[in-house]
């Protein structure tokens, strides 16, 4: 007997145009998921998307810290597959690096937590709704924390915030989402090679105030980790899992 043709998983990765969110998006495509890609810069995403093959890609400029955007994105979606099997917190923003906490404007505070917390409680609400009312009901959030959920840098108040808040968000998320079938975990990366992580190369400044150059990985490493994540049954979840250069000056005195 023929057996029907499989329905390719769908998953919404947010800051998809570049570094993690990249990479994450070619892994996942080259498993057989159909992609919506997210991110403020739609060339990004189309060049993403470009290198994907055999996946049904759809490309959305959208900011996620403005919830119009946020409603257009997830309405594409559902126009472009009805289903949503996986969303990835992806998108977020460092902050202005070197400012003494004294000296920080509220402006570049706001910034942050606007794009990093707001932004991924605002997507990660669409598509807890979206999850919940689908039939087979349930999804996979998986929010894109950081080892600065954990520890913080020299000078890193606003994005250090955010990712211990977003822990909590996860936390929440996985609670709720229980009688739902929703499970939500959190990937906390470390120094992956990424645009936005060159300067680790090059040198970043320790508690200490010496400034050090620090080892990097592969990010590619990360996408795997993402996608084991991903592909696990919903009765099974990694609630929390940490990726980071073996070397970096993270756990202990480094």
């Amino acid at each position: 007997m023929t057996q029907p043709p499989r329905t390719p998983p769908v998953a919404l990765l947010t800051g998809a145009g570049s570094g993690i969110g990249r990479a994450v998006a070619r892994e996942l495509g080259a498993a057989g998921w159909d992609l919506v890609l997210a991110g403020r810069r739609l060339p990004a995403l189309e060049e993403t998307g470009a290198g994907i093959e055999g996946a049904g890609v759809l490309c959305v400029a959208a900011d996620v810290s403005r919830a119009g955007d946020v409603e257009r994105l997830f309405r594409e979606a559902a126009a472009f597959r009805p289903r949503l099997d996986l969303l990835f917190n992806n998108a977020g923003t460092f902050g202005p690096g070197g400012v003494p906490f004294d000296e920080l404007p509220l402006s570049a505070w706001q910034k942050v937590v606007d794009t990093n917390l707001t932004g991924a409680f605002l997507c990660a609400q669409a598509a807890f709704r979206r999850m919940k009312a689908q039939d087979p009901r349930g999804g996979r959030i998986i929010n894109n924390g950081s080892v600065s959920a954990h520890a913080p840098r020299p000078s890193s108040a606003p994005y250090t915030a955010t990712k211990h808040a977003l822990t909590g968000l996860t936390k929440s998320l996985s609670l709720d989402g229980r009688p739902y079938r929703i499970a939500c975990g959190q990937i906390d990366i470390g120094n992956a090679a990424t645009d936005m992580t060159e300067r680790m190369r090059q040198g970043v400044e320790q508690a200490d105030g010496r400034v050090v150059p620090e080892p990097v990985m592969d990010v590619a490493d990360v996408a795997r980790t993402v996608r084991h994540m991903a592909e696990l049954p919903l009765e099974a979840n990694v609630q929390f899992a940490t990726v980071l250069a073996t070397a970096m000056p993270f756990v202990g005195r480094g």
